[in-house]
């Protein structure tokens, strides 16, 4: 425990930088005073920490702490969360069309009359910064397709447009390794894995009206839920 303290200070105090290399486990465990064995143990319960991350064959890595901090139990959009840091929030528009949905869209949505659904695929940024790549599917009249580009949040758009306004949403979280297109986008090392946010919005009459499929940087962005203990009855 003295040794992860004392590196953790030592990131602390900016002697090891976000995401610059440690020294080699043999000068680590001479300048701390320990055994490599003792060191290896730090080092790998650090790294459940998410403090650092190892790469075989290439070293040890101190892990950039995440910008913006959301419990998940608490739904708010993405924009919302960036200008809570205090940081501008921004969207790339990277497509938007209406197409044929699937079978597995007409699940989600629980409707077999789905008949055309728009799709939209957008980046959005953090005072210029990639962040979070999304996927939003949308039924087709809740949101005006040719003009949705102009705004950043599609709650408000979909409020304003069709008066629907999202009252919860069902979340299912996984990481995901490397992917060429999206990690191009979001400009990330190809060894990080990204969050991914599957969720499907509903409005307080239980309509589902957004599906949506948001991969964040888990080096920018951390989720944490709170969690209560149920007394037995």
């Amino acid at each position: 425990m003295q040794v992860i303290d004392q590196i953790k200070r030592d990131i602390e105090n900016g002697t090891y930088k976000e995401r610059e290399k440690l020294p080699s486990e043999f000068q680590l465990s001479k300048l701390l005073g320990v055994s490599r064995a003792t060191l290896r143990e730090a080092l790998r319960i650090l790294e459940e920490d998410n403090i650092i991350i190892r790469r075989h064959g290439v070293g040890t890595f101190v892990n950039p702490k995440p910008i913006f901090s959301s419990g998940i139990e608490e739904l708010n959009s993405i924009t919302y969360m960036i200008e809570q840091s205090g940081k501008v929030a921004g969207t790339r528009y990277l497509s938007s069309a209406y197409q044929e949905p699937t079978e597995e869209d007409r699940k989600k949505f629980s409707s077999t009359k789905l008949d055309r659904i728009a799709k939209i695929e957008r980046v959005r940024t953090a005072d210029n910064q990639p962040v979070v790549f999304c996927i939003d599917k949308v039924p087709k009249g809740l949101i005006p397709i040719d003009t949705v580009h102009k705004e950043d949040s599609l709650f408000g758009v979909m409020e304003e447009y069709a008066n629907k306004q999202i009252a919860y949403a069902v979340t299912y979280i996984e990481p995901i390794g490397y992917h060429d297109r999206i990690y191009d986008y979001l400009d990330c090392d190809p060894e990080q894995p990204l969050l991914l946010l599957k969720q499907m919005h509903y409005t307080a009459d239980d309509e589902a009206v957004l599906y949506s499929a948001n991969y964040f940087r888990p080096d920018i962005f951390s989720f944490h839920v709170l969690r209560k203990r149920m007394e037995k009855l």
